[in-house]
């Protein structure tokens, strides 16, 4: 649907399950469609093609979306958005004040009872505190290596999460971590604690001494994206390369950019 030339003047599309009209306006043979949902008018988009690929505009607002189910996407927001883009962006800039602040990311076996392949804590200045591959002692998935590239030979060697432990409580312990996705983060960690420290009170108790914080989802609030399927903001792609380090530096761009937007804040 890249291809803006094959849009008709009148055409219905499904986004998110829910079915939208496209309808040209009288008065432009341009590539500018009217869009409305149940009878009723939502906005008007409007695509040009840039670099040999679609890009698709709110016209209300000038936001550049690259493909038109965001755009319609856009279009379906709350009206209470404004107000709850702004307490994102606070949250944001609340978070980026605590000087105990680190980023989290772990990279993992794959998605289903991982364990850790990578490790990364950076601080705000992105300076790395901590950056370790780990020898998971569990099956790597194919799916999991063609996303971050760590294969069994690459941490055959590497210690284990047992081993790194030590150095981890030191980085980690009585500071304010934020990751992307920290339930997902915060999980495998618990697991890999309990097959080293033995049991599940012991590993919540370690668990304990870290302020987690989760980006995921103020940064979808942020972004703005609404999901009329689930009701709720579209979690967006952090975006990385899945290199832990990188993932940690790119998040907190993600934060200084949220923080940027809040009305009183000097980022």
């Amino acid at each position: 649907m890249d291809d803006l030339a094959v849009w008709g003047a009148l055409f219905v599309r499904e986004v998110d399950e829910l079915p939208v009209q496209f309808v040209k306006p009288a008065d432009t043979d341009g590539p500018t469609w009217a869009v409305y949902q149940d009878g009723a008018y939502l906005g008007t988009v409007s695509g040009e093609h840039d670099r040999g690929r679609a890009t698709w505009w709110v016209q209300a607002t000038r936001e550049a979306h690259r493909c038109v189910d965001d755009a319609v996407r856009a279009l379906r927001r709350p009206a209470t958005w404004p107000q709850e883009r702004e307490q994102a962006a606070r949250w944001a800039a609340a978070l980026l004040a605590n000087d105990s602040l680190l980023a989290v990311d772990v990279e993992t076996t794959g998605l289903e009872n991982p364990y850790a392949v990578q490790i990364a804590v950076v601080d705000s200045a992105g300076d790395v505190l901590f950056n370790e591959y780990l020898r998971p002692e569990a099956v790597i998935e194919p799916a999991a290596i063609a996303v971050h590239g760590i294969t069994p030979q690459r941490v055959a060697t590497a210690a284990t999460f047992g081993q790194l432990l030590p150095r981890l409580a030191t980085t980690l312990h009585g500071h304010a971590v934020v990751a992307y996705n920290a339930a997902f983060d915060r999980t495998v960690f618990e697991r890999e604690l309990r097959r080293h420290l033995g049991d599940a009170c012991t590993a919540r108790d370690w668990l304990a001494r870290i302020r987690w914080h989760d980006a995921m989802t103020p940064y979808a609030v942020w972004h703005g994206l609404w999901s009329a399927k689930h009701g709720t903001y579209r979690h967006q792609p952090l975006g990385g390369p899945h290199d832990a380090v990188a993932d940690c530096r790119l998040l907190f761009d993600k934060l200084h950019t949220m923080a940027r937007s809040a009305p009183t804040a000097c980022w």
